[in-house]
């Protein structure tokens, strides 16, 4: 196969675009997009997510060192674009975009009512890398929406998650297999 040689760059995609939800000292409250985000470590449980320094949420990251990952859908992808290149210095954007701020459990950041899944984190570490800091966070807390369960199980396909890939945000489409399924000895 002929492949192309290109200048190194972030080639890592799809990306999960999640709503990251933050507070200030004072109360301050904002929300941003960000595709730059990850599980970091299952024992403690752990995640990171990438700013850059210029961003209005980065003042309030750093103040509180808490904040929460909220995980979007179809129904929220118009609020994720507009949280992404809207600033919160300039507008409110759970006002504009008709987001319902709810008190989290262990953190300051306000949880997304309608986002399936809200994770709320613990700065452990902020890491200067260049044009993005990575807040590297533990797990304080995690939400889930009933409606998504089934038999004690998370089913957040049903909530139809949402990626980003090269400037644009895809569906997740079908399951094409489960952990394991590889190596699964067949029924006889």
């Amino acid at each position: 196969m002929k492949k192309q040689l290109w200048k190194p760059g972030n080639m890592l995609y799809p990306l999960p675009v999640v709503l990251v939800s933050a507070a200030g000292a004072d109360g301050e409250k904002n929300v941003l997009t960000v595709a730059w985000t990850g599980t970091v470590c299952s024992n403690p449980p752990m995640v990171s997510i990438s700013v850059r320094p210029e961003r209005y949420s980065y003042r309030l990251l750093k103040e509180t060192g808490e904040f929460v990952i909220n995980l979007t859908t179809e129904e929220l992808v118009y609020a994720v674009d507009y949280c992404g290149v809207k600033s919160g210095r300039d507008t409110d954007k759970f006002k504009e975009m008709k987001l319902t701020a709810l008190p989290a459990e262990k953190v300051r950041a306000p949880i997304i009512a309608e986002s399936p899944v809200n994770i709320e984190c613990r700065v452990t570490e902020v890491k200067p890398l260049g044009s993005h800091d990575m807040f590297l966070a533990e797990v304080a807390a995690v939400h889930v929406q009933e409606k998504y369960m089934d038999g004690g199980k998370f089913r957040l396909e049903k909530a139809d998650p949402i990626v980003y890939s090269h400037g644009a945000y895809f569906s997740m489409g079908k399951q094409l297999g489960t952990f394991g399924y590889s190596v699964k000895k067949k029924k006889q």
